[in-house]
């Protein structure tokens, strides 16, 4: 006669706690991100960037970038960073939530006793670790080519604007997250952040701050202007008052986000939308 223990037989039947639920999914996750053709895409986008950025620096010597260490970094770091945290985000984030729905994978996984908060948490941990890695490699490359031409002495504003960078991916994930809880289509939760953050976010941006008059704090990019920001000889004034169309023209106020400032907006954006989404993922229903 086979006797069973039944301690034994309880810690089979145990179910594994928040963490470790939230530890395997976002293995799992990230394990299918580096197997996927995505990754691969965004890698081989950050490399071209970089390799165009490296010949036309070499070969046409542009003064904006060759003036000095803190110069090269602006010119080559403040632009391109916010633009690939953007794609990483889209990439990433984008179909993360609206997947488990459209490709049905969560009519397996979520009825079995796993909590929808550690797939979505483990999920996003997931997504920051994969552009984590890439945005590395960004830096890597960058202070490669910094050393090149100004050996090893690199301004400190350089790495406060990488923290600053990542702290930017936090919040980008977050937002991206939120919109693909909000819909079930990967293809309507890709294409809103996309034309969030490519187009519509700098557009209104724009127009509230030249048009209206009125410091567009409500906007997550506009937070953003410090990863570029810091990288001036001389922080940019809160406030710039210039005259615009001609001599005769208004009088026009240009807004730049101060760091604290900045840091508030992109933490709001992540604590809200982050929150937001798990929330409509924890009720939407699997029909």
């Amino acid at each position: 006669m086979i006797r069973v223990n039944s301690t034994e037989v309880a810690s089979k039947n145990q179910v594994p706690g928040s963490l470790t639920q939230v530890g395997v999914t976002m293995k799992y996750t990230f394990l299918d991100y580096l197997r996927s053709r995505r990754f691969f895409i965004l890698l081989v986008i950050v490399l071209l960037i970089s390799a165009i950025l490296t010949i036309v620096v070499g070969y046409y010597r542009p003064a904006s970038f060759l003036t000095s260490g803190l110069s090269f970094y602006s010119s080559w770091w403040g632009t391109s960073a916010v633009f690939l945290v953007a794609l990483f985000g889209i990439f990433f984030g984008g179909d993360a939530i609206s997947g488990e729905f459209q490709n049905r994978t969560g009519y397996f996984s979520l009825p079995h006793p796993i909590r929808r908060s550690s797939v979505y948490a483990g999920k996003w941990l997931a997504a920051l670790l994969a552009s984590s890695m890439i945005l590395v490699v960004f830096t890597a490359i960058t202070l490669g080519n910094g050393a090149y031409y100004f050996g090893m002495s690199v301004p400190y504003q350089f790495g406060e604007s990488v923290l600053l960078a990542w702290f930017y991916l936090v919040a980008v994930l977050g937002f991206t997250f939120f919109f693909s809880s909000l819909f079930k289509s990967t293809s309507y939760s890709i294409l809103v952040t996309a034309v969030l953050f490519l187009f519509a976010f700098n557009l209104i941006e724009t127009l509230v701050a030249n048009l209206v008059q009125i410091e567009p704090w409500f906007i997550l990019t506009y937070g953003a202007q410090i990863i570029g920001s810091v990288l001036s000889t001389e922080y940019p004034a809160h406030t710039t008052t210039v005259r615009g169309f001609g001599p005769n023209g208004p009088t026009l106020t240009l807004y730049n986000a101060t760091i604290p400032e900045g840091l508030a907006i992109i933490a709001a954006y992540f604590i809200v939308t982050a929150a937001l989404g798990l929330i409509l993922f924890e009720r939407k229903e699997f029909t």
